[in-house]
């Protein structure tokens, strides 16, 4: 009797498992979801505290209309004789490849050479560059994930973190995306009028670990 009750319900579960699959794949053949995908919209906080530096001001960073970036903000900041810019990027539909992004979006002619590429335990990669005027830091905050510098560290992530059987059903609903390409690009830099790229370096690798902790649990929602 147990043995023919413990059947009916795996039969029960089985139907009820078909059916729900049957629902999703009607809805999307019937309602398919919009080829051009979406993003919430989001505008970067007018503040962001910043350990042992006191904040100056921020301003938005104007961007081509044509580009994958959705919003944009210059932070500064001020500590003794030091002055750091922050500047981020909130990127979607993105390979991750910084170096690509510093070439599309920046200006070559005071843009850093080839980064050298460091990690940071629990946080993840980024980049070091200097030219004769300023030093720079700069990384990409995932969504899941470390930060990355490069497209192969940015597809591991996704990989990774984005193929998750939490993500499937929403994904088959067409309530998001099944892999999340976006990207908050972070530049951190500093003037060498008052120091040299080797002492600048230590000064935004610290700054970056307090940017990089503020941030990660406030990535935008999708």
């Amino acid at each position: 009797m147990a043995m023919l009750y413990g059947e009916k319900l795996r039969i029960f579960l089985l139907a009820l498992i078909l059916g729900g699959l049957v629902s999703v794949l009607g809805k999307i053949l019937l309602y398919p979801t919009s080829s051009k995908s979406t993003v919430t919209p989001f505008n970067f906080p007018q503040n962001i505290p910043l350990t042992d530096w006191q904040t100056l001001q921020s301003e938005p960073i104007q961007q081509d209309q044509e580009s994958n970036i959705v919003a944009g903000t210059l932070y500064q900041y001020h500590k003794n004789n030091l002055y750091l810019d922050i500047e981020m990027r909130y990127l979607i539909k993105t390979n991750g490849d910084i170096q690509k992004m510093r070439e599309k979006h920046l200006d070559a002619e005071t843009s850093p050479g080839k980064l050298t590429i460091h990690h940071q335990e629990g946080i993840g990669f980024y980049g070091l560059a200097a030219t004769a005027e300023r030093a720079y830091l700069s990384s990409c905050i995932n969504p899941y994930g470390g930060s990355t510098v490069t497209n192969e560290q940015f597809r591991n992530n996704r990989n990774t973190y984005d193929l998750q059987l939490s993500r499937l059903v929403p994904w088959l609903l067409g309530q998001q995306e099944l892999r999340d390409f976006r990207c908050l690009w972070t530049i951190l830099s500093m003037p060498l009028e008052e120091t040299t790229a080797e002492q600048a370096y230590p000064v935004l690798e610290n700054a970056w670990v307090s940017w990089y902790a503020w941030w990660q649990p406030r990535f935008p929602k999708p």
